[in-house]
């Protein structure tokens, strides 16, 4: 069952507001009511309204003047006006302004309920565009965890056992182990599955930014603040977000998320007011939380909160019955609407012999480029890079190689399999950055 909409009655009259209560509740559209300005405005600071009626006429304000005043503090939000002292002017006045609905008193109980569920569709809408501009595809099932290993059994079990949770989900492995698939498994299977899925890398944020990125921010809220901007908290209302390497979030801005979680309110930079956010949060970290919160580094609190459901994802090398698999189902990605790839039983025991550091991630790049060396669309051991001829498996043509030669393959290969993140691959190689650095200019392997 998807999460209901919620929609808020302006007008003081009491017996249209307790017609439209009663009558237009229901479990899938929530109705709340306001005799005046005042109380919406008290309301609107609990609740994210998807669409407000609105009278023109209230005891403490005019309804034009609060259209504008909603349509700012609100967002995705469809506003339908409604008067019984209807004239041209204020008609005309509503669409000057953008109102998307304008109906007079008395009206028909069943048009207003077609003129709601037509509001509540723009609004779906509207979340739906903004959220395509921060999100791939998210309409994933069971197809693209793949894998009938027992920890992937276990995987499926605990993912079936969220379907109908709302707890923050945090999501443990190695880099390239397929957190990402666990998240969309969880986010496809759950009751906002209808809704987008925000995916954002908290290891690609600008740290200077990282605040405006998920919170927003008013216009000239600091320096070159010259628009307004929605974060990310509000283009994934109603959806999940889902934060990746949250262990790398600045420290200052883990305590903002930490309010957010328990309270469902956050504050754009720049602005006093507070704003609700609907949003289910699935987070994942290939680091130790748990130490990090030792040394210091990671909010002690933040951790409990995000701790309460914990899937853990094992390295490839723990799962090699499921290689078979992967290789199946990525060859079939890779070569769809071509010539199918085949793959000799000498070359898949050199890929059960590699202990793949790069996890799932390395196997498709390996693949890929193995296509494209292949003749045909036949796989030979040939078309594998040479570190998979020599990693623990007899290989007669290996041609012997410097120690500088098998560096600069194994750095390039780390930064590859990482996408040029020089932090991510000098952590792997078990050197500082500094060093990487000079590597990569010694060996030309920049850009």
């Amino acid at each position: 069952m998807q999460a209901p909409y919620y929609v808020l009655v302006v007008d003081d009259e009491q017996s249209i507001r307790k017609l439209l209560e009663n009558e237009l509740g229901t479990p899938e559209r929530v109705v709340h009511t306001a005799e005046d300005a005042r109380t919406a405005r008290q309301l609107i600071k609990k609740q994210q309204y998807d669409v407000i009626i609105l009278d023109i006429r209230l005891p403490d304000a005019n309804g034009l003047d609060l259209f504008s005043e909603f349509k700012v503090a609100i967002q995705d939000v469809e506003i339908i006006l409604i008067t019984g002292h209807g004239d041209i002017d204020n008609a005309v006045e509503a669409m000057r302004m953008g109102v998307g609905d304008y109906i007079t008193k008395p009206f028909k109980l069943d048009r207003l309920e077609v003129v709601i569920e037509r509001a509540y569709q723009r609004v779906c809408l509207q979340r739906e565009n903004r959220g395509l501009r921060h999100t791939q595809d998210a309409k994933v099932g069971w197809y693209n965890l793949i894998g009938r290993s027992a920890p992937i059994q276990e995987i499926k079990f605990l993912i079936d056992k969220l379907t109908n949770s709302e707890v923050p989900v945090l999501i443990t492995g190695e880099s390239g182990a397929g957190k990402d698939v666990v998240a969309r498994a969880i986010h496809s299977r759950c009751r906002r599955s209808a809704q987008p899925l925000i995916v954002k890398n908290c290891a690609m944020l600008h740290r200077e930014m990282v605040r405006s990125e998920l919170f927003g921010h008013k216009k000239g809220a600091f320096t070159g603040a010259s628009e307004g901007h929605e974060g990310l908290i509000s283009v994934a209302h109603k959806g999940t977000l889902f934060l990746d390497e949250i262990g790398d979030l600045p420290e200052d801005v883990q305590a903002s998320l930490l309010r957010l979680l328990e309270t469902k309110t956050y504050r754009r930079m720049g602005e006093n007011k507070e704003r609700r956010a609907d949003v289910r949060f699935l987070f994942a970290t290939n680091r130790d939380l748990a130490k990090a919160v030792e040394d210091g580094s990671f909010n002690e609190a933040l951790f409990h909160r995000i701790n309460v459901f914990k899937i853990h994802i094992p390295e490839l090398k723990e799962r090699k019955e499921d290689l078979p698999l992967l290789v199946e189902h990525f060859l079939s990605l890779l070569t769809k609407g071509q010539t199918p790839a085949s793959l000799p039983e000498k070359t898949l025991q050199r890929l059960l012999s590699y202990d793949w550091p790069g996890n799932v991630r390395e196997l498709r790049n390996v693949l890929e480029r193995a296509l494209i060396l292949s003749d045909g669309g036949a796989i030979t051991e040939n078309c594998l890079p040479k570190e998979l001829l020599t990693n623990g498996y007899s290989c007669s043509d290996a041609r012997p190689m410097s120690l500088e030669a098998v560096e600069l393959e194994h750095i390039a290969r780390v930064l590859s399999i990482y996408e040029g993140n020089k932090q991510k691959a000098a952590e792997v190689l078990g050197i500082g950055r500094k060093t990487l650095y000079r590597k990569i200019e010694k060996y030309g392997l920049e850009g």
